[in-house]
């Protein structure tokens, strides 16, 4: 009887130990999981850097003028009144800016007398 007994219990033990190490939740699963929660953390990485640039010129812009010139500047090709814009032909700028500033002293030329 204690030869059964003994037997029982051996073999319940080594369905625990499959079901530790192997089964449906267990340390192999785990190890996945970390696997895949470190690929996701460095994917993230980058994402974190850009939401913290992109916070702290939301709290540039709410906060002062500078921004606001500085990001018309550079987005939309802006020149201030006592300024005067040169295009030099050659010199490698966004086409998107050369439209603007084209557009711009075109309107600016048809308003003038």
């Amino acid at each position: 009887m204690h030869k059964w007994l003994g037997l029982i219990l051996l073999l319940a033990l080594g369905l625990l130990q499959y079901h530790l190490w192997l089964g449906n939740g267990g340390w192999r699963d785990f190890k996945q999981l970390e696997a895949r929660v470190a690929d996701q953390e460095e994917l993230n990485v980058p994402l974190r850097e850009r939401n913290a640039r992109l916070a702290a010129e939301i709290t540039d812009l709410k906060t002062g003028l500078d921004a606001i010139e500085e990001r018309a500047r550079s987005d939309m090709g802006m020149v201030r009144t006592d300024e005067q814009f040169f295009w030099v032909p050659g010199v490698a700028i966004e086409g998107e800016l050369v439209g603007l500033n084209a557009g711009a002293l075109n309107h600016r030329g048809r308003q003038s007398p």
